[in-house]
């Protein structure tokens, strides 16, 4: 039996990989620590949400992790943006 595709799932964990990638270069490339501490918990964060999600106790607890995964992403969005403005 063929697994059903999970595209945000995928997209999560694709997305999970960047975010350590990034994390690596920023500690090897540029001495950064703080930044690459929070970025690697809120990209990793925001697949986990996505699997508790899946086994949500009701339909309100479903929404409300999604809903705290589009926070983490939207944080994460943000810090990597502003990372990018910050001069070598």
């Amino acid at each position: 039996m063929m697994e059903k595709e999970d595209i945000i799932k995928d997209k999560s964990m694709d997305f999970a990989i960047r975010v350590v990638n990034l994390c690596k270069y920023l500690k090897k490339e540029k001495q950064e620590y703080e930044i690459s501490k929070q970025l690697v918990r809120l990209g990793t964060a925001i697949g986990a949400l996505q699997r508790e999600a899946m086994h949500a106790e009701s339909q309100a607890d479903f929404i409300h992790k999604f809903a705290i995964a589009q926070k983490e992403c939207n944080i994460t969005r943000s810090i990597k943006t502003a990372e990018s403005h910050i001069p070598s």
